[in-house]
């Protein structure tokens, strides 16, 4: 019925139906590859491949989105195709690369997402659900964190206390974030799944499904949480090549070439409220089902008490999660060893403002 679908759509687009399809791996979307094509089906009741029809002719040529052939579809099976691009997920290429090709990588998405950073984007976008439980358009961006904490506190096996210390925390930084409408437009779902190398070069950022304007560090709130959950966050067929130590400098290195990516004040706090507002929105579309002493060391609600007790990702970055904590292999956390690029990685503790 996948491939029935693609077909479906090749027809729709008048292009030709019987052309060789290949099934790619994707997280989200039903994916197939002809040497031209690349045709994506969501089968989700929110036509997010709508908006990214919408944007994908207007972002900068710098990000290398490829080129929009036909969009169409129905609620449910909604479709878009688009010129095929040279290259696979670079979370695909990583474990196999040399320490040289990933710094180059990594000094490469710096700079497409400069240049998208500096996009401002239409203003007519239809609106998302976001990965974030925040809203620029509500009178405080934090207001469907709040609710979505309500409903947390809840669900069954959701410790009431965990849920009271969450709140605390949002109310008392939640200044940091304002103003949160900003007219910077972001990728919105920043893994390497989402980004194309061809072995020498990042050729291109992809799946913009969730692109909106927000402040440009919540795309550093993304990229951050894959490296330290990388597994999480790629398709099933290569998770098990797929390790957190991998990703160890690549915090470090995105700072280092974009450093205006860590540019606010309280900018640790700003990303502990995002890392916050994720999580939130995960367990309650993936309500624990056991106590949380029972559940995986990743799931959403382990990582946000994590994050509650000072242990989570991000406190790793910065150096203050103690050392008798979860070992490196429980968590399946990377952690740079020694000093990654020179100045980079003691300085990252200050452009958090910690």
């Amino acid at each position: 019925m996948a491939l029935a679908r693609a077909r479906g759509a090749l027809a729709a687009a008048g292009l030709p139906v019987e052309i060789k399809l290949e099934r790619a791996s994707s997280v989200t979307n039903e994916v197939w590859l002809s040497d031209d094509f690349a045709v994506r089906i969501n089968r989700q009741p929110n036509q997010r491949l709508w908006r990214e029809a919408i944007i994908g002719p207007l972002l900068p040529t710098e990000v290398g989105y490829p080129t929009v052939v036909a969009y169409g579809g129905e609620v449910g099976k909604d479709w878009l195709i688009s010129r095929r691009v040279s290259g696979q997920p670079l979370s695909r290429c990583w474990p196999t690369m040399t320490r040289t090709l990933r710094r180059q990588a990594t000094r490469e998405l710096a700079n497409k997402l400069q240049s998208l950073h500096q996009f401002e984007g239409p203003d007519d976008l239809p609106e998302i659900d976001t990965p974030q439980l925040l809203d620029p358009h509500t009178f405080r961006a934090i207001d469907p964190l709040l609710v979505g904490l309500a409903k947390a506190a809840t669900l069954e096996h959701v410790p009431r206390h965990l849920i009271d210390q969450a709140r605390s925390i949002v109310f008392g930084t939640s200044s940091c974030i304002e103003p949160y409408r900003q007219r910077t437009f972001i990728h919105g779902d920043l893994s390497f799944e989402n980004m194309l190398w061809d072995g020498e070069h990042l050729t291109a950022l992809v799946d913009f499904e969730f692109s909106r304007r927000a402040p440009n560090d919540v795309d550093l709130d993304v990229l951050l949480r894959f490296c330290a959950f990388p597994f999480l966050h790629v398709a099933q067929d290569y998770e098990h090549e797929t390790h957190a130590s991998d990703y160890a400098e690549v915090p470090y290195w995105i700072v280092e070439d974009y450093p205006a990516i860590v540019e606010f004040d309280q900018q640790f706090e700003r990303l502990r409220l995002y890392s916050i507002a994720y999580d939130v929105r995960e367990i309650l579309n993936t309500p624990p089902t056991k106590s949380i002493r029972s559940l995986a060391i990743h799931h959403p609600l382990r990582r946000l008490e994590r994050t509650i007790d000072g242990m989570s990702h991000l406190d790793r970055l910065v150096g203050e999660q103690p050392s008798e904590s979860l070992t490196l292999d429980q968590l399946k956390i990377g952690n740079p060893t020694g000093n990654p690029t020179g100045d980079a990685a003691p300085e990252l503790g200050r452009l958090f403002n910690r």
